[in-house]
């Protein structure tokens, strides 16, 4: 079969592998569609993912769907469309006994914070557990369904908040995730989203995905003490200063972008004397089950989809997925047969 594999930076390539047999507990998926996520962007630019390093021919993707091919167990019909969880629970600590995406010593698909590295999905076909699989709604495409995994992450960064619900919502930060942001808020009842960055055809495409409001901040001020909620998706710091000051008081900031590792210059004071909450959010627990049905009851939000790409030509889409004038969610064509 075939595989898009990172062998480090700037080397990536389809390469032939043995097709894998299913175990005891496992599913063969015949993959369809494979999301360009930022921790992609990272390993195939830079060779790794802050401090997770491209030790070995790894194999990108975690926003993927595809049918069921093989299943030993007969639990699951071959020809099934689905989506995946694609996460592997680490093990529970006191405190946290509900949040398993937090459990340390986990695994992530196409992900090289573990050795060896775990595998993702954009291959022809791919093994899982049967408890990562998650049935599509019927109308909801193969394609529009690899979004699930990240919207999944906006939809835990509103719970975060403790929902929108007749709120004003900031997002700062239009690409993909900010955007699905938008998207995850609109849908959970928000009053008003609007969404900031500093290019122009990032808010283009926001303002197609129902954003009341754009704000191009290298022109114009975000109003001060205006907003409930922020949910900052860019990762950078003077986003964050920024969106600070547009908080009204006591209100919560969700920081869903990275930042980068090490101390950050943050804006503490404004933070204390308005009372603001300041919470980080992390993947996501189960809200991919709430992403898959409103997916399908929502077909638009899969206008955050401006390409998608031959896997063969992988170089191409990841330099496409990079460029943020060009591109909102880029998806790699996994050599689909429909």
């Amino acid at each position: 079969m075939k595989s898009v594999v990172i062998n480090g930076k700037l080397d990536i390539a389809t390469s032939e592998v043995p097709t894998p047999e299913p175990e005891p507990g496992q599913v063969r998926l015949r993959m369809a569609y494979a999301g360009i996520c930022g921790s992609d962007l990272h390993y195939y630019f830079e060779g790794a993912n802050g401090a997770f390093v491209v030790k070995e021919p790894l194999v990108p993707g975690h926003e993927v769907s595809g049918t069921v091919d093989l299943d030993p167990s007969g639990t699951w019909a071959v020809g099934t469309p689905v989506t995946l969880h694609p996460a592997t629970f680490g093990e529970s600590r006191p405190g946290i006994e509900d949040r398993p995406h937090l459990w340390p010593n986990g695994a992530y698909l196409g992900s090289a914070s573990t050795w060896p590295h775990t595998q993702g999905g954009a291959s022809e076909y791919m093994l899982v557990r049967l408890d990562q699989l998650r049935a599509l709604p019927e109308g909801l495409d193969l394609r529009t369904a690899a979004l699930a995994e990240p919207l999944a992450v906006a939809l835990h960064a509103v719970a975060i908040a403790g929902g929108v619900e007749g709120a004003r919502v900031l997002v700062s930060g239009s690409g993909p995730i900010g955007l699905l942001a938008a998207a995850a808020a609109l849908a959970l009842g928000a009053q008003e989203v609007t969404c900031s960055d500093v290019i122009d055809e990032a808010l283009e495409r926001a303002s197609g995905m129902g954003a009341q409001r754009v704000v191009n901040v290298t022109r114009e001020k975000l109003p001060e003490e205006y907003f409930d909620v922020v949910l900052e998706c860019s990762g950078a710091p003077v986003a964050t200063n920024a969106a600070l000051l547009a908080l009204r008081r006591a209100g919560i900031l969700v920081q869903v972008g990275m930042m980068p590792s090490g101390p950050q210059g943050i804006d503490v004071a404004t933070l204390v004397s308005r009372e603001l909450q300041l919470r980080g959010t992390f993947r996501f627990n189960d809200e991919v089950d709430q992403a898959v049905q409103l997916l399908a009851e929502r077909p638009s939000i899969a206008e955050v989809i401006t390409h998608v790409v031959e896997a063969d030509e992988a170089a191409e889409a990841f330099a496409t997925a990079k460029d943020s004038r060009r591109s909102g969610k880029v998806l790699l064509d996994l050599w689909n047969e429909a």
